[in-house]
């Protein structure tokens, strides 16, 4: 019988090892998925190197952002191309029932609550996989297709949730590998989009792809922020009020200048994710009567929607990914954590 093959995490911030065992038994409400490709997420980078605890204990296989193809399971799905989303809820619950299943309390995350997807292969709940459509892959491999399940179905459900109209002004801050997504769904949908970031590389980048404005705000304090925020808005056409300001670098620093870019009938999204906290007036919720919210991943719900933006050519993701051999993935993990990347690293397994 074939074996399964996995990188998998022994301890924190040591190298990953190679693990051969024998292929799991899949249930009735399962598929086994021979994985394509699976993307590096800043969250396996919190559980590698930062101590962030997984819910299944070590040893474990990392990996949530993951494609392949489906090789045992129901008939409907067998030989399908699909994407695994990195939240998969139950769908029976109240939660679920409430359209809120990405905080499904009884949800399964490949790669926190059981071995995820820097493997040959993964067994998984089989309800909300979501098939690829053949044409999309005349356009992109499988492997590249597996940021779907996390970069970008994470920025495009915040994105529904913030209530974005056409030309309201966006702002994003942190163009990496989530951020830029979010400002090019931004765009697509309507709104006249603000990058921030302090990288003056990723800003480039952003104009290239059709971002209407940049702003480094590296060794700016917030007042001066928001006054060139203000110009920008003018500049740009935008409202004075109601900005959309979605903050997704996941440090304080950029959560703090979020904090203060609030104004008149605000929306603060947050999304990126750090563990320190942060001292703000919560007052001024209240002064602009304004919205903050959060985001966890993406509802399954939603997977077709971000499929069909690439599959019609509205959102384009080949200058935003890059592939690496799974036998790489130390090598990655290290050069990720020192952000030598400026796009996304997605592993395909090779075993060598």
């Amino acid at each position: 019988m074939e074996k399964i093959i996995q990188w998998q995490m022994t301890a924190l911030r040591e190298d990953f090892k190679l693990v051969e065992s024998e292929m799991p038994t899949v249930q009735e409400n399962e598929a086994l998925v021979k994985i394509a490709g699976c993307g590096v997420c800043h969250t396996d980078l919190s559980f590698w190197h930062d101590g962030v605890k997984t819910k299944k204990e070590m040893p474990l296989t990392l990996g949530h952002e993951i494609s392949g193809t489906v090789v045992e399971g129901p008939v409907h799905l067998l030989g399908k191309n699909v994407i695994v989303p990195a939240v998969l809820p139950c769908g029976d619950c109240e939660l679920c029932n409430k359209g809120r299943s990405n905080i499904c309390q009884n949800q399964r995350m490949p790669g926190n609550d059981f071995h995820g997807g820097f493997a040959s292969h993964i067994v998984v709940p089989h309800r909300f996989l979501c098939p690829v459509p053949d044409g999309i892959l005349q356009k992109y491999p499988l492997a590249q297709l597996s940021v779907i399940a996390d970069a970008i179905s994470t920025p495009y459900q915040v994105i529904m949730k913030s209530e974005l109209e056409p030309g309201d002004l966006a702002i994003v801050i942190g163009i990496g590998g989530v951020g830029m997504y979010g400002a090019l769904i931004a765009k697509i949908m309507g709104a006249r989009v603000l990058a921030i970031d302090i990288n003056d590389d990723k800003l480039v980048v952003a104009r290239k792809h059709g971002v209407d404005a940049t702003l480094n705000s590296k060794g700016l304090d917030y007042k001066d922020v928001k006054n060139k925020v203000k110009e920008i808005a003018k500049e740009l056409g935008a409202p004075k009020y109601g900005w959309k300001i979605f903050e997704i670098s996941g440090t304080t620093a950029g959560q703090a200048l979020a904090f203060s870019l609030l104004t008149f009938s605000s929306t603060l999204s947050i999304v990126g994710f750090t563990l320190d906290k942060l001292e703000i007036r919560l007052s001024n919720l209240m002064a602009f009567d304004a919205k903050l919210i959060g985001t966890w991943g993406c509802k399954p719900e939603l997977y077709p929607e971000v499929i069909d933006l690439i599959a019609s050519g509205r959102l384009e993701i080949r200058d935003f990914v890059q592939t690496f051999p799974m036998s790489e993935i130390n090598e990655v993990f290290r050069n990720s954590l020192e952000h030598k990347y400026d796009k996304r690293p997605v592993l395909m397994p090779d075993f060598k």
